[in-house]
């Protein structure tokens, strides 16, 4: 049986690789890693995956000088350098290597195929997300009518930040407006995880905010790629309080901008539209006040005319009534003057039938005319009684009185 050494074995290997492979294939892969040494060569690993399992894996060379006009060429076209886990079609030579093995040797980079497959992963995205009907969900939610309160997702030294509060504090109408930072990292590989925990402690928190700002300053297309991510865009969609973006860009829309509820174009574009939210509420306010005050003045001037016609019909009222009562006074007066004489008169005349009677009534005028006054025993003899015998009749006439006994 034959057998050979393992430099044999490997420059064999070596030996048929060199005679049947191309000089160079197009390769679709994604960077794994990606480190520069201080030579400036560049050390990547390939993959492939597979529902998120890696199938392939190489390593990878570019040395330093095809790595610095690959990276500045493609930085260039695409604004971004090479970097982990971009996708990148890559033009390869095999180099198998006695002592170090296999290993691709990279000539050139196709940044048209990043371009696309990074617009590829995006469709992909904003298709699931229709296909889910979430896609306008936070644009359904409500903006408060007094954006006072806000909780900002972003980096504590990112300069859209500074530019965020300065243009809040500083503005030329003195409105007043809270926000809360929760610091988040804005790029790479940790920012989708960073921005959810930051969602997910502002959720906790809902009912101390009325809307939620994300914002960034400019940057490469690809260091945005955290935004177009599904998990963030899902979560951001569906998240109950109003998302308001400031990503600092303007040649790309991101996911993030297409599902949050407003979109502003840099982090001072944010800030301005919290304070024209204000702007537009004390406008309200200042409309209403002047209609009240309209209708206040008019309501007032129909009340007064209302007043003054009252008070014209109580005074003419009032002066017909005076008029009446002086009349009613001046017929009292008159009767009060009329009517004692006539009471007097009448009285008179009553007065005068009662002397006559009482003077035709006296006894004296009675006996004058013949008649006599008789008691039987000491009284007064009222009818026609017979007296009895032995009872002593008293005899009274005009000029005398004389006493007789029954016998």
């Amino acid at each position: 049986m034959d057998s050979h050494s393992l430099l044999e074995f490997n420059q064999l290997i070596k030996s048929i690789l060199d005679k049947n492979l191309e000089k160079s294939y197009w390769i679709i892969a994604e960077i794994g890693e990606l480190n520069v040494n201080q030579k400036g060569h560049c050390y990547l690993d390939l993959i492939e995956k597979q529902d998120n399992y890696i199938v392939a894996k190489n390593r990878a060379t570019i040395w330093s000088y095809t790595f610095s006009k690959l990276n500045n060429w493609f930085a260039d076209r695409t604004g971004t350098p090479l970097k982990s886990g971009m996708n990148v079609l890559v033009n390869a030579s095999v180099q198998y290597h006695e002592v170090y093995g296999f290993s691709l040797n990279i000539k050139d980079v196709d940044p048209n195929f990043t371009i696309g497959e990074r617009e590829r992963k995006k469709q992909e995205t904003i298709k699931k997300l229709e296909a889910e009907g979430i896609i306008d969900m936070n644009k359904s939610v409500v903006l408060p009518l007094v954006p006072q309160r806000i909780a900002v997702i972003s980096s504590e030294t990112a300069a859209g930040y500074g530019d965020f509060v300065n243009q809040l504090e500083t503005n030329s109408y003195g409105y007043s407006v809270a926000f809360t930072l929760f610091k988040s990292t804005m790029q790479g590989d940790q920012a989708v995880e960073s921005i959810l925990q930051s969602l997910h402690r502002i959720y906790d928190q809902e009912d101390d905010f009325d809307l939620v700002a994300i914002i960034r300053g400019g940057g490469a297309q690809t260091d945005l790629d955290c935004f177009d991510d599904y998990e963030l865009c899902s979560h951001l969609s569906q998240f109950p309080l109003p998302i308001i973006t400031g990503i600092g860009h303007e040649r790309d829309n991101t996911i993030t901008d297409m599902v949050a509820n407003t979109r502003m174009k840099t982090p001072t574009a944010v800030a301005e539209f919290v304070i024209s939210g204000l702007l537009d509420y004390d406008a309200k306010i200042n409309s209403l006040y002047e209609r009240v005050f309209l209708r206040a003045t008019e309501i007032i001037r129909e009340q007064e005319d209302r007043l003054n016609n009252i008070s014209h019909g109580i005074s003419m009222l009032g002066q017909q009534k005076i008029h009446r009562s002086e009349l009613k006074l001046n017929n009292i007066e008159n009767s009060i003057k009329i009517l004692p004489m006539h009471i007097i008169e009448r009285n008179l005349n009553k007065l005068n039938v009662f002397e006559k009677t009482i003077l035709a009534s006296n006894p004296k005028k009675i006996l004058e005319r013949g008649f006599t006054v008789t008691k039987i025993n000491g009284k007064f003899v009222t009818n026609s009684k017979e007296p009895n015998s032995g009872d002593i009749v008293e005899t009274t006439t005009k000029d005398t009185k004389f006493e007789s006994i029954v016998q």
